[in-house]
């Protein structure tokens, strides 16, 4: 059952989703809200159908999440569900920082919850600062066969999920699965995944010029246009034009 109220255990108050709620509307922005709204997609048939903002700016999202660090997992789940983007991405941001501070144990029970609850990583903000810190950082050094399946979906955020996790791979240097999963979802129709595969080649690039130049260089000429121009915005002027002109 979940708090409504805080309690005192061991000496120290429990804070619980009355509190945290009463903390975000403190930092209600209407004026905000409503450029918010515009800004990720919110009307009828748009990619963010329905969703409602607050107005609140991501830094003092991630103040309030640090002060309910602790929250427990019955009222993260009520956030994460909840209707108001603000509220899912500080869900978000305290499940982030409790799979940083966790043990192998916790760090499952963590990944577990985040793919449970995925519904509510609805939107490309919710899921890039998240899911590469719980999902990639997860499968690291496991089966990634989850990427692959999400990969495959028809569902925008579990194929947005797929791609943006194995940011967390391409740090570490091992870049395979981001190229594979850029593969599969080459030729996907909507723009948000265009940018996130841009951004993800963009990233290998940053780190192995050979290695990505050696995929856009079998797929660039096919690719959608957006994708290709956020692979190759680091590049030299004239190599990027190249790119651009088909004449790599």
């Amino acid at each position: 059952m979940t708090l409504l109220f805080s309690i005192k255990l061991n000496g120290e108050f429990k804070l619980s989703l009355t509190e945290i709620r009463k903390a975000i509307s403190k930092q209600k922005n209407p004026a905000q809200a409503i450029i918010l709204q515009r800004f990720f997609k919110t009307g009828k048939g748009e990619y963010g159908e329905g969703d409602i903002f607050y107005g609140i700016k991501v830094p003092e999202q991630r103040t309030i999440a640090k002060q309910f660090k602790d929250l427990a997992f019955d009222d993260l789940k009520e956030l994460i569900k909840s209707k108001v983007h603000e509220e899912r991405l500080i869900a978000a941001f305290i499940l982030v920082d409790q799979y940083k501070r966790g043990d192998e144990k916790k760090q499952r029970i963590v990944y577990d919850f985040y793919l449970k609850n995925r519904k509510g990583i609805n939107n490309w903000d919710l899921v890039d600062l998240s899911a590469p810190k719980i999902v990639g950082a997860y499968l690291i050094d496991k089966e990634k066969k989850l990427l692959y399946k999400f990969a495959n979906s028809k569902d925008l955020w579990e194929k947005r999920i797929s791609i943006i996790s194995t940011y967390a791979f391409i740090r570490e240097h091992f870049f395979e699965d981001t190229l594979n999963i850029s593969k599969i979802l080459l030729h996907d129709k909507h723009d948000l995944i265009h940018k996130a595969v841009g951004w993800m080649l963009r990233e290998i690039g940053n780190r192995d010029l050979e290695t990505v130049e050696e995929f856009l260089k079998k797929h660039y000429k096919t690719m959608p246009r957006t994708m290709l121009r956020y692979a190759i915005e680091k590049f030299p002027e004239q190599k990027r034009i190249g790119y651009l002109r088909g004449k790599i």
